[in-house]
């Protein structure tokens, strides 16, 4: 497989996917790609608003995208994806309408036989085997948890260290060992924002100068740099 699961799409004061384009157009290639587009995150904006914006970056690393909103047979339209691209948002509207439109499992095959998969955010989320380790607020019922199932670790996007002064509730920390606490078996990456993993077959790398914190049930929470081999969440 061919994974590059985002953490985030924009960092403070840059404009939309500015930072990991150059990772986008690296792992596409040279050739130009026109990708399918997954917009179904989107709440608050349209699809094709959220379609133009992506393809604005794309266009300036010889890429596109086209959203699947717009074609009348969304499998047929998985099956047949050069790549498939899977934008932020919402997590849980991001599978309840995945799920309605019958794509989950056409993308686990396309991806498993080797089509290249982007993700960001919640296109990340949704590569593991459930949304439980979203961030996101349950604005819609997804009709069951488990998701792609691409990687078999979850990931926590935009994962924060900092415990806001005068803040009463859970840190993101306190939440993901309530997880695994729950989950004793299943890594969580927590994924800050401006890094991003990378799978090429085997192999699991991350990109960026921030580290990730992996946490497992009954183990300390550790650092890894991009220096440091994440192979081993693959097994």
């Amino acid at each position: 497989m061919r994974l590059l699961l985002i953490s985030n799409s924009t960092n403070p004061g840059e404009a939309y996917l500015d930072y990991p384009k150059s990772n986008i157009k690296e792992f596409l290639g040279d050739k130009p790609v026109k990708a399918l587009f997954i917009p179904y995150a989107a709440v608050t904006f349209s699809y094709d608003e959220y379609e133009a914006k992506v393809n604005n970056r794309f266009a300036e690393i010889g890429h596109s995208v086209v959203s699947i909103h717009h074609f009348s047979d969304p499998k047929k339209a998985t099956e047949e994806a050069e790549a498939i691209v899977v934008g932020g948002g919402n997590t849980w509207k991001l599978v309840r309408m995945m799920r309605d439109n019958g794509i989950i499992g056409p993308i686990r095959k396309k991806v498993k036989s080797g089509t290249p998969y982007i993700g960001w955010s919640a296109g990340s989320n949704v590569a593991c085997p459930t949304l439980r380790t979203t961030n996101d607020m349950p604005i819609i019922d997804p009709k069951g948890f488990d998701v792609i199932d691409l990687v078999p670790f979850q990931i926590n996007p935009h994962y924060l260290d900092a415990h806001p002064e005068g803040h009463g509730g859970e840190t993101r920390e306190d939440r993901i060992r309530e997880f695994i606490t729950e989950n004793q078996d299943m890594y969580v990456v927590g994924l800050r924002e401006g890094t991003m993993l990378n799978l090429e077959g085997d192999t699991l790398k991350m990109i960026g100068m921030k580290t990730a914190r992996i946490f497992k049930y009954g183990q300390d929470s550790k650092e890894l740099t991009k220096n440091d081999d994440f192979s081993f969440l693959m097994k």
